[in-house]
């Protein structure tokens, strides 16, 4: 019955392309997806291949991935430029597992896959557990005499340094007869990848033709192998650059903390005449955040308004964080209170920044609302609102929230909240509680945990428990500055004075300044 279906579709295929196309093609692009769904669910004859083929990819495009696979699975007859659409929707939506299903039943039905698709699929299992399939995939590749493409070829390079076998990404790119500067750029960031620097700038020194793609490839390479010097010295000798090429080299100096790196070449590139995107406006703005420069925040800010630059949920982001950071913490809760859209990181930023700013209340308050707007935290959102109630001596309230991480959320809490939970009951005076927790640990606590513990015993002057502390932090090979600070007031404060100059002697001869106040679980494990 399927058969003659197709049969009678097909015969009339022509007819139906006419009739539809006038009519159809323009509710895609002037009414939108979900009037022309209409339109075609109440219009028999406009389901051919064509208007089908269109409809999904208004629907890809739109992000309406399970709408697209509802109307694939209702074709009743489907060719190559259907499959693809639909395995570009789930590729989209990140799916590696309703790619790896729609790409097989591709195959049962009888399909050849083209160039696109095997590009798709491999790009779709990058990052995953289905990347173990690279090989398989590459052994069809070969039995459909696609392995001279450059186009596959370059994927599968990509494939095959994503699964760690650079002696298979290098054969791959030798099979390639016609070998062009897209598969040498792909060859470079796949070295990189792995590590091997030097192969990717042995490569990159023998290309015929290079672009700049091919020089913000090895820009960013080094950046990712942290040899942030020489991706400028290669950023320096590049005679041309765009937006892309800057944002990299801009991000690479913020992801390794040298911020006023960042900021210098920022204004470099301002001179230069290059317009800065809502990329590059983000990493400025988070190297803002990383030397607490407000003034050039705000600068930034009123860039970004002058330049008309369209809103993106990551700039904002960015903002709210900056401002938070910078200690303005009321410019970003106005800021994350004009975003029309808010993602989890978002949500973290105003949580985390009111924690600094030892808001409790309105940390909580947020933490409510986003559960409320259907977002689900993270590991982050629970390392903020632990210490939001560390700084609030919100004892009961921390101990309700810690336990609901893996009982509501199923998020198995770590070293970071065992910390927050420490110095939670540390501040609060519940120095037994704090070491029974230590004890308990499903893990060695780590030196953040100990001096967390042992900054509660000079609170609370806990002489036996301080210098409890004191030891595991040195059983830990850390010399820590607390020890020696800590124990010192704490004997001060019993009248001990022989002990008091003595530490300070040590203190004196190891160059050890007294800490500024604040809390250890704060310093180490940045709130974010």
């Amino acid at each position: 019955m399927r058969r003659l279906e197709r049969t009678l579709l097909l015969k009339n295929y022509r007819q139906l392309c006419t009739l539809s196309k006038a009519s159809f093609s323009p509710m895609l692009d002037t009414q939108g997806s979900d009037q022309a769904r209409l339109y075609f669910d109440g219009n028999p004859p406009s389901r051919n291949i064509l208007s089908c083929n269109r409809m999904l990819a208004a629907h890809v495009r739109n992000d309406q991935t399970p709408i697209a696979q509802d109307l694939f699975d209702q074709m009743l007859v489907k060719d190559v430029v259907s499959w693809n659409t639909m395995l570009t929707g789930l590729q989209k939506a990140k799916n590696p597992h309703g790619v790896n299903r729609c790409f097989l039943q591709m195959r049962r039905d009888g399909f050849r896959p083209s160039e696109y698709t095997i590009s798709t699929v491999l790009n779709a299992f990058l990052g995953t557990a289905f990347n173990v399939l690279v090989s398989q995939i590459h052994a069809l590749v070969v039995r459909l005499a696609l392995s001279s493409s450059v186009f596959v070829g370059s994927a599968l390079i990509k494939g095959y340094a994503n699964t760690g076998d650079q002696i298979a990404l290098s054969r791959v790119f030798d099979e390639i007869p016609m070998k062009d500067v897209s598969s040498s750029n792909a060859l470079v960031s796949s070295y990189m990848e792995l590590g091997c620097t030097h192969e990717a700038q042995r490569v990159f020194d023998v290309m015929l033709e290079r672009n700049i793609v091919s020089w913000t490839s090895l820009v960013s390479g080094y950046i990712n192998n942290k040899r942030i010097n020489k991706a400028r010295s290669v950023f320096d000798k590049m005679r041309e650059r765009n937006v892309v090429s800057w944002t990299v080299m801009i991000s690479g100096y913020v992801k390794n903390q040298k911020f006023m790196d960042a900021l210098d070449l920022f204004l470099l590139m301002l001179k230069s005449g290059a317009l800065p995107n809502h990329f590059t406006f983000s990493s400025v703005l988070d190297a803002c955040a990383g030397c607490s420069s407000l003034i050039m925040g705000q600068q930034v800010h009123s860039s970004i308004l002058k330049l008309g630059t369209p809103e993106d949920v990551i700039m904002s982001t960015s903002l709210v964080d900056m401002y938070a950071k910078c200690g303005d913490i009321e410019a970003a809760f106005c800021v994350f209170g004009f975003m029309p859209r808010k993602n989890l990181v978002t949500w973290n930023s105003i949580i985390g920044g009111s924690a600094r700013h030892g808001l409790a209340t309105r940390a909580l308050d947020k933490f409510e609302r986003m559960i409320k707007c259907g977002v689900r935290p993270d590991e982050v959102t629970f390392v903020n609102v632990l210490s939001a109630c560390g700084h609030g001596g919100m004892v009961e309230k921390g101990e309700k929230l810690f336990n609901s991480m893996k009982a509501k959320f199923g998020i198995e809490p770590n070293v970071e909240h065992y910390a927050c939970m420490v110095d939670l009951y540390a501040r609060a005076g519940n120095l037994e509680e704090a070491e029974k927790l230590i004890q308990w640990m499903p893990f060695q606590p780590d030196v953040v945990i100990w001096v967390a513990l042992l900054g509660a015993c000079g609170l609370h002057s806990s002489l036996q428990l301080g210098e409890f502390a004191a030891k595991e932090i040195e059983k830990l090979r850390n010399d820590h500055p607390a020890i020696y600070s800590t124990l010192s007031k704490i004997h001060g404060e019993r009248g001990v004075w022989d002990s008091v100059l003595e530490f300070r002697k040590i203190m004196k001869e190891k160059h050890i300044q007294k800490q500024i106040a604040g809390s250890w679980v704060e310093s180490q494990y940045r709130i974010r």
